[in-house]
This record gives structure tokens, C-alpha cells and sequence, in this order.
């Protein structure tokens, strides 16, 4: 059952979730222990995560817990959703990693900063619709590519293998791995196996047994208590977060501009442009599953615009890319969440937790965090959504395997980019297939039932001279050449050539262009053209483009049989009387 927030609870449009909370009144104590109840727990569960998404990106644990504690407060405070929780995730891995191993932290930092703008400004010029619209085989192909180098490059850490530098690309590493496989170190594989094991088993437990406080408890976490407890007692030779990267400081850095340059910035736009779609799809499909649960509606645009101030937040206290964290998001829900409350009390206790903790993180082994990233990686996976999709239609699986393909050997932001024109291509030419255009010369039957006294009805008996040219489907550039095709057809001009438009519901200006040239070639050939049943938007668009005036409102006729009137007055014709048609469907035309 969705946990749904009362309407008087409901948020005003013109504020953000967080200042609504505060200005609409009716907040109580009672609500208040909901949200920081909430906070606490997802706060205890977002550690591990952080401290793993950071270490896998190629930097290092606190610069995740630093991510996790400023996004989860800006975006909570400035975002459009009610209990969204922000912060590093697994999809970022890949593109940090590589830029991390180029630029640096710097690259890092300027692409962040600038990914942060890039969101902000497709919030403010309202594109929070627009980035639904990507073709989901696109979002599951560069997912699922993604979990898998999440997957495979957590083998050295899980087996325990020393290597001088693990490459960012995935063919070198498979090559690099297989070639120390023969230095596999029993005691970080049991670790690892352990970790794994704790996490897997403790998440179908708590999934089995949810009325349970104690299934509250996250499995990664466990995982982390128990493995880290087992090093330490039997000194087990593992090597640990401390071990790596040395002591860590429990204390949260000061704000600072990173270092920034115009050629840095140039290099960077285009992994920038990649971090902010991520940022954009995530987070707006992380609100779009938080709104089935509460029964609430999200702002996307306004999320847009606190994950874009997010993203301009924290690489000025040395973080990494953010967006709304599904996982975190869900059991913010289930825990009781109401308002942006819980996120901020989330980022307050990652916070407290760094300041007194923070120097345990230390003694967690590598092995164990390996561990809980192949769990988050086979989550990530969807498999059983890639499966389902090669039953789909041929265009969704090229599209799918395209994505993934180019996201697992190429690059994320080349995935993106060829994925997304890929199925915008493959999109207009399945447009281009199902419309239609037909000449007919005899008698119009369409709207009446064959056999029947009314099919020979004298109206829709076609006059001698007369074309009938029908057009079915959205009139674009994708279609426009089949329609000359069928009007090169015909062998000898018409005295009238009625375009019957009533199933055309779009036009663009590759349509207008071609009803220009029909206009050009009727007035050549002395043939009178009339335009039927032309619906809203191809209609603005005529006007708009001038053609109105130039084709004459009397060239315009709502239905066909007026059409046809008009071309029997044209022709010297009697007009005749239109018959009732027999069936329900009644477009204009």
C-alpha cells in the first residue's frame, strides 16, 4: 500500500518541498520523529554505499561521504521531490573512473561543475518532460553495460590480486586480470565471499521478515561489521581502506574553488554533458517510483534544479557527481519519510558519523566493499528486463545491444549519444512505415459499410476529373517522399485534386515544403487543390507558414463531401446532398 501524504499535506507549486514544509504549517512532532527516524536509517545505510561508489570511482571514501552529505542536503532542500535522497551511485562509477585516470580530480571537478549548470539550465527551460522521452532500451542497454564493469572490476579487490595500475578500459582489464589470476589470495577471496554472502542472504531475510525492526538493518553494513571484525581479531592478511589509502580524517573539509581553466573546461563538456544526462534520468526515475509509494507528484524540473545545485555543491568540498538514489530513496519511503526533513536529518547523520567514525572506515577491507558492489552491480543489471526486450520489436533490441555494446567496450558517453539517435532514427522510420497515402479515383467507401445502399451513395461517387489523394500518419520528413511517390503516380493531371487529411494529426516543416510544391505544380497545371479535414496543429502550421494566404481559405473544406462539392461546383457539377454515414467513428474528414 502506498504511503500516502494527506491532502492538507499537499505541497504548494510555488515552493520547493522544503519550504512548503515549512510555510504551510500543520508540521507536527509526531511528523517530525517520522522524518528523522526515516533520515537516521537511511543515513546508516547510504555509508557503506558512498565509501563503495567513491573507491571504485578512483578517489577516495571520505571524498564519498562528503558527496553523500552535501548532495543529500542541497538537493533536499532545493529538489522537487518530497523524499528523494541524493547522492553517489553506482552509475557514475564508469564515467568518474575514466575521467579520474585522465584529468585527474581537476577533470573531475570542472565536469561536475559544469554538469551542475547544464542541469540547472534544463530545469529552468523546462526540459524535466523531455528526458522521459529517452527510449528505454537506450536506459537498460548503458545500465546493464554499466553493472557490468562495476561487476568485473571489482575482481582484483574480491580475489586479493596486486596490480601495478587496473586500466579504465575493459577489454585491458580482462587482459590484465587474466593475467594475475595466478595471484589470488585465499584469505581476501574468504573475505570477500563472506561480505557477499552477509549482504545477499541478510537482504532476502529482511525482504521475508519486514515487520521485523531488525530487518532495518542494512546487509552491506552487517557485512562491514562483521568482515571488519574478523581482519581485525585474526589479523587475517587483507588489505583494508587503510591499508590503501591511509589514515582517515574524520574531519569535514572547507569549501574551495577547483582549480579551473578554459581548456580544461573544453575537454571536459562533453563527459560533463554525459554526467548531467545521467543525473537528469536517474533522479527523475527515482522520483517517478517514490511517487507510486507516497501517492505524491514530483517537480521535475525543480528536481532538475536541485540536482544541478547539488552538482555545483560538491566539488567545492572535493565530492563527486550526485543524483537521486533510488535504493536510498525506497527505504526513505518504507521507513516513514513525509518530507524533505528526513533527507537533510540523512545528510546530518553521514555527518556525525564522519566527525566520530570516520576513522574507523579505515579497517574495513577492500575485499568486503568488493563484496557489496557486486551485489549493488547484479541489482543494476536488470536482466530480466534485458531478456524481456529480445522479444520486443527487431529496432528496441539493435538499439538495446547497441547501447550496451558501446557502454561495456567503447565509452558511456558515446553509448549515450549513438544510443539515443539510434532509437530516434529507428523511431522515424517505424512513423515512416505505418503512414500511409492512397489515390482514389472511383468512390470513396471508407465511411460506409460495403454492400450497403448507402456505398453507392451519389455524393460519394467521385466526378470524372477528380483525384482523391488520402494521407494516413504524422505528415514529416520521414514520410514525405512516400507521398510524392503516389502523386508522381498518377499519369495525367486532375482538373481537382482533393488531399484528404482528416487522419493527419502532425505536420513539420518538411510537410509544408512538399503541400508548397503540390500548391506550385496544381497552379502549373491548372488543377484546383483543396485541402479536407485538416486537423489543429497542421492547420497553425499552414497559417504560420504563410500558406493560407497563399492556397486561399477557399481551398480549405471540413469534410469531404464538401470537398467534393466544391469540386463539382468547380467542374459545373449540381452539388448533391451528403448521406449519413452508418458507423460510430466520426474524425474530422
Amino acid at each position: 500500500m502506498p504511503t500516502t501524504i494527506p491532502f492538507s499535506r499537499q505541497l504548494p507549486s510555488a515552493f520547493t518541498p522544503i519550504l512548503a514544509t515549512i510555510l504551510r504549517g500543520g508540521y507536527t512532532r509526531h511528523d517530525f520523529l517520522r522524518d528523522a527516524m526515516a533520515g537516521v536509517i537511511v543515513g546508516v545505510i547510504a555509508l557503506p554505499l558512498a565509501i563503495a561508489f567513491a573507491i571504485a570511482s578512483g578517489v577516495s571514501p571520505v571524498q564519498g561521504i562528503v558527496t553523500a552529505i552535501v548532495a543529500g542536503l542541497v538537493a533536499g532542500a532545493f529538489g522537487g521531490s518530497s523524499v528523494q535522497v541524493s547522492g553517489p551511485t553506482g552509475a557514475f562509477i564508469v564515467i568518474v573512473y575514466g575521467i579520474v585516470q585522465q584529468h585527474g580530480y581537476a577533470g573531475l571537478a570542472t565536469a561536475t561543475l559544469i554538469a551542475g549548470v547544464l542541469l540547472v539550465a534544463m530545469g529552468l527551460a523546462r526540459f524535466g518532460g523531455v528526458l522521459q522521452f529517452i527510449p528505454f532500451p537506450v536506459i537498460v542497454g548503458f545500465t546493464s553495460g554499466i553493472a557490468l564493469i562495476i561487476g568485473f572490476g571489482q575482481i582484483p579487490a574480491f580475489l586479493g590480486l596486486s596490480l601495478e595500475k587496473d586500466p579504465a578500459d575493459f577489454i585491458e582489464k580482462i587482459e590484465v586480470y587474466a593475467m594475475h589470476l595466478d595471484g589470488v589470495k585465499w584469505s581476501t577471496l574468504a573475505i570477500g565471499v563472506l561480505a557477499l554472502g552477509v549482504t545477499v542472504g541478510w537482504s532476502r531475510f529482511a525482504n521475508r521478515n519486514a515487520h521485523l525492526r531488525l530487518s532495518r538493518l542494512p546487509g552491506s553494513l552487517l557485512a562491514i561489521l562483521v568482515t571488519s571484525t574478523l581482519v581485525a581479531v585474526f589479523h587475517l592478511d587483507v588489505l583494508t581502506i587503510g591499508g590503501k589509502f591511509g589514515e582517515i580524517s574524520g574531519a569535514f573539509p572547507s569549501p574551495r574553488m577547483p582549480a579551473f581553466s578554459l581548456d580544461l573546461a573544453r575537454a571536459m563538456f562533453q563527459p560533463a554533458l554525459t554526467i548531467a544526462m545521467l543525473a537528469g534520468i536517474e533522479s527523475l526515475l527515482s522520483a517517478v517510483v517514490s511517487d507510486g509509494m507516497t501517492g505524491h507528484k514530483h517537480r521535475s524540473n525543480m528536481e532538475l534544479i536541485g540536482q544541478g545545485l547539488a552538482n555545483i555543491a560538491t566539488p567545492l568540498f572535493g565530492g563527486i557527481p550526485a543524483t537521486g538514489a533510488l535504493a536510498r530513496t525506497a527505504t526513505n519511503v518504507r521507513n516513514g519519510a513525509l518530507t524533505p526533513i528526513s533527507t537533510i536529518v540523512h545528510a546530518a547523520t553521514l555527518l556525525l558519523i564522519l566527525l566520530f567514525l570516520g576513522r574507523l572506515a579505515a579497517f574495513i577491507p577492500m575485499a568486503t566493499l568488493a563484496g557489496i558492489l557486486l551485489h549493488v552491480a547484479y541489482n543494476m543489471s536488470e536482466w530480466r528486463t534485458f531478456a524481456k526486450i529480445f522479444r520486443a520489436p527487431k529496432s528496441d533490441l539493435i538499439v538495446l545491444l547497441l547501447t550496451f555494446s558501446l557502454t561495456v567496450v567503447v565509452d558511456l558517453t558515446v553509448a549515450i549519444q549513438v544510443g539515443v539517435a539510434s532509437g530516434a532514427v529507428l523511431f522515424i522510420r517505424r512513423m515512416a512505415e505505418v503512414s500511409q497515402a492512397n489515390v482514389i479515383t472511383d468512390t470513396l467507401r471508407d465511411d460506409f459499410e460495403e454492400g450497403s445502399e448507402a456505398a453507392n451513395h451519389p455524393d460519394r461517387q467521385i466526378p470524372d476529373g477528380v483525384v482523391v489523394y488520402e494521407v494516413f500518419g504524422a505528415f514529416f520528413f520521414g514520410t514525405v517522399e512516400k507521398f510524392k511517390n503516389v502523386l508522381d503516380e498518377m499519369e495525367s493531371p486532375p482538373k481537382v485534386l482533393i488531399i484528404r487529411m482528416r487522419a493527419v494529426l502532425s505536420m513539420d516543416s518538411s510537410g509544408l515544403h512538399f503541400l508548397e510544391d503540390v500548391a506550385k505544380r496544381c497552379r502549373k497545371q491548372k488543377t484546383r487543390l483543396i485541402l479536407s479535414g485538416v486537423h489543429a496543429q497542421p492547420t497553425v502550421a499552414i497559417a504560420r507558414a504563410g500558406l493560407l494566404d497563399d492556397l486561399g481559405e477557399d481551398s480549405f473544406a471540413a469534410t469531404v463531401d464538401q470537398a467534393l462539392n466544391i469540386a463539382r461546383r468547380h467542374l459545373g457539377l449540381p452539388e448533391v446532398e451528403a448521406g449519413a454515414p452508418i458507423s460510430n467513428f466520426t474524425p474530422v474528414g
